[in-house]
């Protein structure tokens, strides 16, 4: 199967300051990878780069075969990349239906079931009990939702969750953990970062593992639930 993301020797950073040291990334179609590391590793760099934030020094990034390192985001984003910010970042002014309604737009892929508001509430019923209420004033896990089903109305190809349960309560993580691996039986592939083993392991197909910009542990679930100690190392486990 050809890659639907393909990421080789990617370097980047912030003015005079590097960041990133030649990163290497492969996701094809359906699966689901993770990134794991500590804080201040690069994992949100990376993200800013495949999402056209951020350009990259060198290297080439490639998105079901269209070359992107350094593109647009707009241009990434109708490619068919969507993503979940780290922090949210909803439009706290705008309605939780305003929110989904900002960013839709349909499948690009024949034959793909189109996410709509009907869906996504269908998928996270809380949201569809505050359709009209003010997204600046949902809970931390219902802006979660929110920002995930804002992604999902771009029927994106490719999903990218940064940080996807961080500093949300145990019974929200569990929730959103659920609609997660409801998105990996749909086929529907993702990079996931975040720090929970428990919830990664079962539910990604490989993982790579980031320590100052550089790529230092890569495998499938069992090869690294193997690395216990190479993980305490990486991030704390």
């Amino acid at each position: 199967m050809s890659a639907l993301l393909e990421v080789r020797d990617l370097h980047a950073g912030y003015g005079a300051s590097s960041v990133l040291f030649g990163v290497d990334l492969t996701i094809r179609e359906g699966e689901v990878a993770t990134l794991l590391g500590r804080n201040g590793m690069g994992k949100s760099t990376l993200v800013k780069c495949l999402c056209g934030w951020l350009r990259p020094t060198a290297g080439t990034i490639s998105f079901d075969g269209h070359a992107v390192a350094g593109a647009p985001a707009h241009v990434i984003g109708k490619l068919g990349l969507g993503l979940v910010p780290e922090g949210r970042q909803v439009f706290p002014t705008l309605s939780v239906r305003e929110n989904l309604v900002a960013t839709a737009r349909p499948p690009q892929v024949s034959g793909q079931t189109a996410w709509t508001i009907e869906r996504v509430v269908a998928f996270f019923p809380r949201l569809g009990e505050r359709l009209q209420q003010m997204a600046g004033t949902l809970s931390g896990g219902e802006q979660q939702m929110l920002a995930i089903g804002r992604a999902l109305m771009t029927n994106p190809r490719l999903l990218v969750l940064d940080e996807a349960t961080e500093g949300l309560a145990p019974l929200v993580r569990a929730d959103i953990w659920r609609a997660l691996g409801e998105l990996k039986r749909e086929r529907l592939a993702m990079l996931v970062i975040d720090k929970d083993l428990r919830a990664l392991l079962p539910l990604a197909d490989h993982h790579s593992g980031i320590e100052k910009g550089r790529v230092v542990l890569r495998g499938t679930s069992d090869e690294i639930a193997a690395e216990r100690d190479r993980l305490h190392a990486l991030i704390g486990v």
